[in-house]
């Protein structure tokens, strides 16, 4: 990669952002540049109205692998040891009202197991493979997102040994949402975000509220209904809810 490139790409075409991690050198290992260089993405994905799906890919068959860990060693031997820019990049990806989608083509591990963990919706090719070696580092990576995908118990194991997992048991555990072969890796994430481009943002960004609180164990009843005053006879809603009378009933 010349030293011109950013280490974040963003695009947009048809409702659909895309994020790319460009740093295929460090296998899109998360530094302080590219964390910083990601919140600035999501801010500008976020305020933009024709975004309504965000998607965030690696390079070069890697999504990300972890931190920097060399940056990272080099800023506690210069005495920052609160040092972890990578953590405010998924926090800042977990905390976006807009659908975000992670396409996994390669290791995600550590903290790129983390900001996968903080989208939405996980499609991995059969080449993806996932650790959270924070417990062999004296850390603490991770805890909080897993159990909600995979369940209590998973999320303990993965957590404690900081195993491998492959693309193919992490759709099984329920840590991605599918896994496809790599020639239909792209097809497939597009399929997913086009679908989700097609949709209400306003709908989207209310059932995202809605699921998430439902997940954290709050009031998600009181959202939902929340949601339904706010959009039922709404503009977005009658014309959406209006021509999809006409192509049920053909009137």
């Amino acid at each position: 990669m010349a030293e011109s490139e950013p280490l974040v790409v963003v695009s947009v075409a048809d409702g659909i952002g895309r994020l790319r991690l460009n740093r295929a050198d460090k296998r899109n290992a998360l530094n302080e540049e590219m964390s910083d260089q990601v919140l600035h993405a999501m801010q500008e994905l976020e305020l933009d109205d024709a975004v309504v799906c965000i998607v965030i890919e690696g390079t070069d068959g890697a999504f990300c692998a972890g931190a920097d860990m060399a940056e990272a060693n080099a800023a506690y031997e210069a005495g920052r040891h609160r040092f972890n820019p990578s953590a405010y990049a998924a926090a800042r990806v977990g905390s976006a009202n807009k659908p975000v989608v992670a396409a996994i083509d390669g290791p995600a591990y550590g903290a790129g197991a983390l900001l996968a963990c903080s989208c939405d919706i996980r499609i991995a090719s059969d080449r993806a493979r996932f650790r959270f070696p924070g417990s062999e580092y004296g850390l603490v990576v991770g805890a909080h997102a897993l159990p909600s995908l995979v369940g209590g118990p998973m999320a303990k194991e993965l957590i404690f040994t900081g195993r491998v997992v492959d693309a193919e048991e992490a759709a099984r555990i329920g840590l991605v949402n599918r896994t496809v072969p790599a020639e239909e890796f792209e097809a497939a994430v597009e399929s997913v975000a086009s679908a989700i481009a097609a949709s209400s943002p306003l709908a989207l960004e209310w059932s995202k509220r809605t699921i998430n609180t439902a997940i954290t164990g709050g009031n998600a009843l009181a959202v939902e209904q929340q949601a339904d005053l706010l959009l039922r006879g709404g503009p977005d809603h009658k014309v959406r809810f209006g021509a999809a009378t006409k192509r049920v009933t053909g009137r």
